[in-house]
């Protein structure tokens, strides 16, 4: 009598394309990125037109992307706001030179799920590419910390939804300042004049009606809406997911809410 068997699952392979500053640096990304199993490496690109001919056209998880491209120092930030309206399912892992927080920063603004500083290990670049792939964000502490600082200087701060309808209210918005602040319930509490249980139950509500269980998620859901003063090409209510990406940070995962 025959037995069914039942064959573990493939694993899924990862389309990745290399978009270094030149043809020779996306050759050399793309060949040590073949070495993982994990990802299929697509034909090497290097400029803005290859770049978004190529997402169009093959569709790819993941692009790394670097900031500087054809002799300019923001090309890529650019070309990344362009990929975000043409292919929005693709993720950008943006290459920085070096994490200062003007481009760690600007590569969120434009986009970015993830970014990479060039100082790291291509081991470390493979999970950062999984890790995006699997709708979490990358970045470590200290880019993490530019990102939340910026978010505390955006005024005013508005959470909508895909019809320009504020989701959250003003109370529970001041609240998601607090939180970008870096502010537990307690301090939270004595800003507003509020109980550590009635800031509880606000960011309850504010992770059901965001559809996020952490405290970082919360911040960089608000911080790629924008803000009302802050208008920013190809990143708004109707261009990202409506469920927020998890944070991975370069040493770990981020903390839980609470």
């Amino acid at each position: 009598m025959a037995h069914a068997i039942t064959l573990p699952e493939a694993p899924e392979v990862i389309r990745v394309l290399a978009a270094d500053s030149t043809r020779m640096n996306s050759q050399l990304l793309a060949s040590a990125l073949e070495r993982d199993r994990r990802f299929q490496v697509l034909e090497p690109v290097s400029d803005a037109a290859a770049i978004i001919t190529a997402v169009a056209q093959d569709k790819p998880a993941i692009v790394v992307l670097s900031a500087q491209m054809e002799e300019d120092p923001r090309k890529g930030f650019e070309v990344a706001r362009e990929l975000h309206l043409i292919c929005p399912p693709t993720q950008v892992v943006m290459l920085l030179d070096t994490s200062d927080r003007s481009q760690v920063v600007d590569a969120f603004r434009s986009g970015a799920r993830g970014v990479f500083s060039r100082t790291e290990s291509l081991k470390l670049l493979a999970k950062c590419i999984y890790c995006v792939s699997q709708g979490q964000v990358w970045a470590n502490s200290r880019e993490l910390r530019y990102l939340l600082e910026a978010l505390g200087e955006a005024l005013p701060l508005r959470v909508i939804n895909s019809k320009g309808a504020a989701l959250l209210s003003r109370r529970e918005q001041e609240v998601v300042r607090c939180v970008a602040e870096g502010l537990s319930n307690r301090e939270i509490a004595l800003r507003l004049g509020l109980t550590e249980h009635t800031v509880k139950n606000y960011l309850f509500r504010i992770f059901d009606k965001l559809g996020v269980s952490k405290r970082v998620e919360v911040v960089l859901y608000a911080y790629s809406l924008g803000s009302a003063d802050a208008s920013v090409p190809g990143v708004g209510a109707k261009k990202i997911r409506t469920v927020p990406a998890k944070v991975v940070a370069a040493t770990g995962t981020a903390p839980q809410l609470g």
